[in-house]
């Protein structure tokens, strides 16, 4: 459905350091990048997550989040433990989520910028 998400940053160092961290321990890497953005995906030149530099950006509000497909449970362990040790603040530690489905096993941070979200696999124990 989707081609790619746009998220504003208003540091785009800061904001690339985070996601390369991240979006690396989920096997994702940068596919492009110029003075005003960075690409995330598995293919150069297809990004599937852009961050775009904008002096004025802000995260959307409560309820809005991404989930970032995880290969493994290990996977989502790397991304909470990466996404804090560069800047990201804890919004809920890895683990099962049962009231999501029986193998449902996410984490979830906060941004930088301030933009929530989530790194999540459902196999059933990786």
């Amino acid at each position: 459905m989707l081609h790619h998400v746009s998220l504003g940053v208003r540091d785009l160092a800061l904001a690339g350091a985070f996601y390369d961290a991240v979006l690396g321990a989920l096997g994702y890497r940068r596919v492009f990048e110029d003075d005003t953005a960075i690409g995330y995906g598995r293919v150069d030149d297809e990004d599937l997550l852009c961050l775009k530099l904008h002096d004025d950006a802000a995260a959307p509000g409560p309820g809005f989040h991404l989930a970032f497909s995880a290969p493994t449970r290990t996977a989502v362990n790397a991304f909470h433990h990466a996404a804090l040790l560069a800047g990201g603040q804890d919004n809920g530690a890895a683990g099962l989520r049962p009231d999501y489905g029986d193998h449902y096993y996410a984490a979830f941070v906060i941004d930088p910028d301030g933009h929530r979200i989530e790194a999540v696999t459902k196999q059933a124990d990786t």
